[in-house]
């Protein structure tokens, strides 16, 4: 590592160093034209409901003209709305709302690759071999006597071959890690490069405050495309090293991005969705030239286990802190199981289920986790509907599925919809307040007594405790900020850990455990009821202390 590759937290310490991120689904979240489906418009009446509920800035999932072959994470044009969601006015004024709430807007952006219907991708179609346009993605002639077998054996995240042969006689290959709507950019060629400064520049001059940087250590694959062998190809989520993942290329990339990003007032940042083999290796899209953020995909993967969990922290902390970058948190997100069921099951089921599991379980150790990432230094994100204690939906049906994975093979276990139901804002009426006119998934029958009107108000709700953990945090000097933590003896099954002026205890355990009192409670997941100097920590119960 060079010397200006390395850096102190005091160096950097600016916005996002600390800031809670709320992650907006749009399809999902709210209708406000009737159509069954989230929109721009919809996000935009919400706003002040995202400011009371305490967070620092919106991210938003794609919401650009798309054909949603993979809900919009298929881009035909990266400088135009989706007529779904509405149009660049609604995007205009849902930022300018944004920013007189106090809110920042991010948005996703999507480099590694396009949808089949981009135009630079028809007519590298149209135009056939030999066409500059070809060299712009990864077309390659196919193996055997007639070219009649893949140029490799990379198969898709989704399930499948990574390789689609095209119409044309001349059969040529072209490589798409995901759908085959979604082929893959080549970044080696200079015009890739060129465009997406130029996109990164239209959003910025609207004013947005940053990107999620989607399938951010995939964008440059390895010199000749190389076999892989026996590997199991299909762990977007998982550790392995891959051809086609976490190239060190990548890395010039995102140098020159933050260039771009310096040039623009008000601290605008990239936050990378790197899949990498450990926190070391994530640590190096983070360095002081590079990205601001990388998501933690090591702390969401861990089970509901104190010792595990302890070492996710201390590895992550140890690994950002010579970059001087922020640690982030996250739990869930429109790719994964919500945590909410994911701990209501059995540890080592992966982060895609289709068992609700012991749901009141489950909502215990949410809220207890929630106040153990809420109270670790760094930034912490949260996807819609957690403030909420919604569960995933384990039981639709398989004619109303959307999540392409679903229909091929088992790439990435194919069950992402069940975190992707559109939340509930009323207790009762038409999709619970999603909109007039249905949901584009089918809500429970349930979802009105988790919606936000049910638990306004409500001192023991779900909503109340994350509103109730975010002014806290924003208030209180031990939350949030620095880059560590002092862990404390505690009994087998239970973390305690010290900040400034602040103690966290969690009880990972299914038992009450006899502790000592540490300060005054700032707050519980659950009921705690003090008995002189100590008192029994229940089970799967987090406690927040001033000292």
């Amino acid at each position: 590592m060079t010397p200006h590759l390395t850096a102190t937290a005091e160096t950097r310490t600016t916005w996002w160093q600390d800031a809670v991120i709320y992650q907006v689904y749009p399809r999902s979240f709210a209708d406000a034209n009737g159509d069954g489906m989230g929109d721009l418009e919809g996000v935009r009446s919400r706003l002040p409901y995202l400011r009371d509920l305490g967070v620092d800035a919106v991210w938003l999932s794609p919401f650009y003209a798309s054909p949603q072959a993979d809900a919009g994470y298929d881009v035909a044009d990266y400088r135009a709305i989706d007529p779904m969601f509405g149009t660049l006015h609604d995007a205009d004024a849902l930022i300018r709302d944004a920013h007189a709430l106090g809110l920042r807007i991010i948005v996703d952006l999507v480099p590694n690759h396009s949808s089949d219907q981009h135009e630079w991708f028809k007519r590298a179609l149209r135009e056939g071999p030999g066409s500059a346009l070809r060299d712009r993605y990864h077309f390659r002639p196919g193996r055997g006597e007639n070219g009649e077998l893949p140029p490799n054996d990379w198969e898709s995240i989704f399930g499948g071959p990574a390789w689609t042969r095209t119409a044309e006689p001349d059969g040529e290959w072209y490589l798409h890690l995901f759908a085959p709507e979604q082929p893959d950019f080549n970044w080696e060629h200079p015009a890739v490069a060129d465009e997406f400064r130029s996109i990164l520049r239209f959003w910025l001059d609207m004013g947005v405050d940053g990107f999620r940087v989607d399938v951010a250590h995939g964008l440059v694959k390895a010199a000749g495309l190389p076999d892989i062998g026996g590997a199991d190809q299909l762990k977007l989520l998982g550790n392995d090293v891959m051809p086609f993942f976490d190239q060190d290329g990548v890395h010039a990339i995102y140098r020159s991005w933050r260039r771009i990003l310096a040039e623009y007032p008000g601290e605008r940042i990239a936050v990378a969705e790197a899949w990498t083999p450990s926190a070391d290796r994530t640590a190096l899209y983070v360095r002081p030239d590079e990205l601001h953020q990388a998501f933690n995909f090591q702390y969401l993967g861990a089970p509901w286990d104190a010792e595990e969990l302890r070492n996710v922290v201390d590895d992550s902390l140890a690994a950002m802190r010579p970059v001087g970058a922020p640690a982030t948190w996250v739990l869930s997100n429109h790719d994964v199981t919500r945590h909410a069921t994911r701990f209501a099951n059995p540890s080592g089921l992966g982060t895609q289920l289709r068992t609700p599991g012991d749901r009141s379980l489950g909502l215990r150790r949410a809220r207890a986790a929630t106040l153990l990432m809420l109270a670790l230094p760094g930034s912490a994100y949260i996807y819609q509907g957690e403030e909420l204690g919604l569960p995933d939906v384990t039981d639709l049906p398989d004619d109303v599925r959307q999540d392409p994975s679903f229909f091929r093979a088992e790439g990435q276990d194919g069950f992402r919809d069940g975190c992707r139901v559109p939340i509930p804002w009323t207790v009762d009426g038409s999709s619970y307040g999603f909109g007039s006119g249905g949901s584009w998934l089918p809500q429970p029958d349930d979802w009105g007594k988790l919606s936000v009107e049910a638990q306004v108000g409500d001192a023991s709700s779900t909503l109340e405790l994350y509103r109730s953990a975010l002014a806290v945090r924003r208030d209180h000097p031990g939350l949030g900020r620095g880059t560590a933590v002092e862990w404390l003896d505690a009994p087998e099954g239970v973390l305690a850990f010290a900040r400034d002026g602040f103690v966290c205890t969690v009880n990972f355990t299914r038992d009450a455990v006899r502790m000592p009192v540490r300060g005054a409670v700032l707050l519980a997941s659950g009921e705690v009821v003090l008995d002189g100097s100590e008192f029994d920590l229940p089970g799967d119960t987090a406690v927040w202390w001033t000292v």
